[in-house]
């Protein structure tokens, strides 16, 4: 696999360069990161397409990004901000369920594909608001925390959702998540992880980090919070969850301890020297625009509303939440991004025969020009917020 490697490098270098450059005009480095996916990939120059090496590789990226935004978001701030982040991600829910699906049924979706459309939008990946957050260094503002949590109650809500609609659809689930077990169980299993986590935050993740300080090799701490993360990543994906949860949940539990900063130290390097660009590398690889022209509209039209729906559906959560105006814009443009958590659930429910192969490319291009307008509303949300503050 010296081809892989050598591909490896050369998209490494690509995204350095690309990244730098995002920097220097101001827009998010993931954008110039998709952009290389796009251009070498399927979708111009056809030089690199997804092997089972590189879904390998940008899933652990997933995983680490989401187990460093776990890592980073304060608990005690989650706490505080538990009603708001509840209520943004209910109507961050129900906004593009309600809009989206009836529109999709309007462009001759079937009902069973349009509701699958709504789902699909109700998602919200937090990584790319995150890294614009951090930009801003606003990760831990009251809007942050809110918009981590309400990611967060967001995603739960999404995959109980799309294992309701698998199950549905197969009856008794023979598909698809849970390994083939019928929904009751999937469900079950799916509460035993929750409450597995509490444990896992509780008292067990801390018990592992200080018996790791004992061990007499090399970076234990962090190779500890490395078993954590994938295993809380696997187990997440064993009850139908997304391994991105499982992660997140275990960055939240070894913040708990009293090694975060050297963890924080160590995971940044590992994931951002080769995992993480190639997640975002892997979205543009994604990309085809065969029959761009017949779906331009349905394109255009999902797109405007994707960015709407969560816009004003968030925005009105955090409203109702007492935030102000400009508040309320920071938190709602936070959960535009549909990132990997829209493409993991297209692509779950797509082999789940939810979606038909046509429309899948349509539906996987709305989330990716969702997630590049993304960035630049909440940028703009974040500088109309801090004029607000001066």
């Amino acid at each position: 696999e010296m081809e892989f490697i050598a591909v490896l490098a050369g998209l490494l270098l690509a995204t350095q360069i690309v990244a730098h450059l995002c920097r220097r005009v101001e827009i998010p480095e993931v954008i110039g990161q998709i952009l290389v996916g796009i251009i070498a990939g399927p979708a111009v120059l056809d030089w690199v397409h997804l092997n089972s090496m590189m879904n390998e590789f940008q899933e652990i990226g997933v995983i680490i990004l989401m187990f460093i935004a776990g890592l980073e978001s304060d608990l005690s701030l989650l706490r505080k901000y538990l009603k708001p982040a509840v209520v943004v991600a209910l109507l961050g829910v129900i906004v593009p369920i309600v809009i989206m699906g009836p529109v999709s049924y309007m462009f001759g979706f079937t009902k069973l594909e349009s509701l699958f459309i709504g789902v699909i939008f109700a998602t919200t990946s937090v990584s790319i608001s995150v890294a614009v957050l951090r930009e801003f260094n606003r990760l831990d503002s009251r809007e942050g925390a809110t918009v981590l949590g309400a990611a967060v109650a967001d995603d739960i809500i999404g995959v109980i959702l799309l294992s309701v609609m698998i199950s549905v659809i197969n009856g008794s689930s023979n598909s698809g998540h849970g390994n083939g077990q019928p929904l009751g169980i999937v469900l079950l299993m799916q509460l035993v992880f929750f409450g597995g986590t509490y444990l896992l935050i509780r008292w067990l993740a801390p018990y592992l980090i200080h018996m790791s300080d004992r061990l007499l090799t090399v970076a234990s701490t962090s190779v500890m919070a490395m078993i954590i993360c994938l295993g809380m990543a696997a187990i997440a994906d064993y009850v139908g969850l997304s391994g991105a949860v499982g992660s997140f949940f275990a960055g939240i539990a070894v913040a708990n301890t009293k090694h975060k900063e050297v963890v924080d130290r160590s995971f940044i390097p590992i994931g951002y020297a080769m995992f993480i660009p190639l997640f975002f590398v892997s979205v543009g690889l994604n990309m085809r625009f065969d029959n761009i022209g017949e779906s331009f509209v349905f394109v255009i039209v999902m797109t405007i509303l994707a960015c709407l729906t969560k816009l004003l559906g968030c925005g009105a959560g955090a409203k109702l939440s007492g935030f102000s105006m400009p508040s309320s814009y920071v938190v709602g443009s936070g959960m535009v991004a549909r990132g990997e958590m829209g493409l993991i659930t297209a692509q779950i429910g797509y082999e789940a025969h939810l979606l038909s192969p046509m429309y899948y490319s349509d539906v996987i291009t709305v989330i990716i020009i969702a997630t590049v307008l993304a960035p630049f509303i909440l940028k703009n949300a974040l500088k109309r917020s801090a004029n607000e503050l001066e």
